[in-house]
């Protein structure tokens, strides 16, 4: 098995948690509330977010070493989707928990 240093280790748990808020938020909040919270723009940019989060945490639990490329990706998706929910508003679960993700993919991807 391989090694999982303590910056990855906590990188792993900022993208679970980024994946379980963003997609509780889209699911729950977002769908209940429509509007712009639904536009496909927002609403694909916040799927793209789950979906690379989870797929980024993955990559590092495997030891795959592509987990750089993936981790600067997520940093990008997470930081975009931060903005496009702070833009809508009433989503500060889900701009703060793409925050911490992105800051440490970025320290992950470096």
């Amino acid at each position: 098995m391989h090694h999982i240093s303590a910056e990855m280790k906590q990188c792993i748990d900022e993208c679970l948690d980024c994946y379980s808020v963003c997609l509780s938020t889209a699911m729950g909040h977002c769908l209940e509330m429509g509007g712009e919270h639904t536009k496909p723009p927002h609403f694909k940019l916040m799927m793209a977010c789950v979906e690379i989060c989870r797929t980024s945490a993955h990559f590092m639990l495997i030891g795959s070493e592509h987990h750089k490329h993936v981790c600067r990706e997520c940093a990008e998706i997470c930081m975009e989707c931060a903005q496009d929910c702070e833009r809508i508003g009433d989503m500060q679960e889900c701009v703060d928990a793409c925050r911490s993700c992105a800051e440490s993919c970025r320290k992950m991807s470096a």
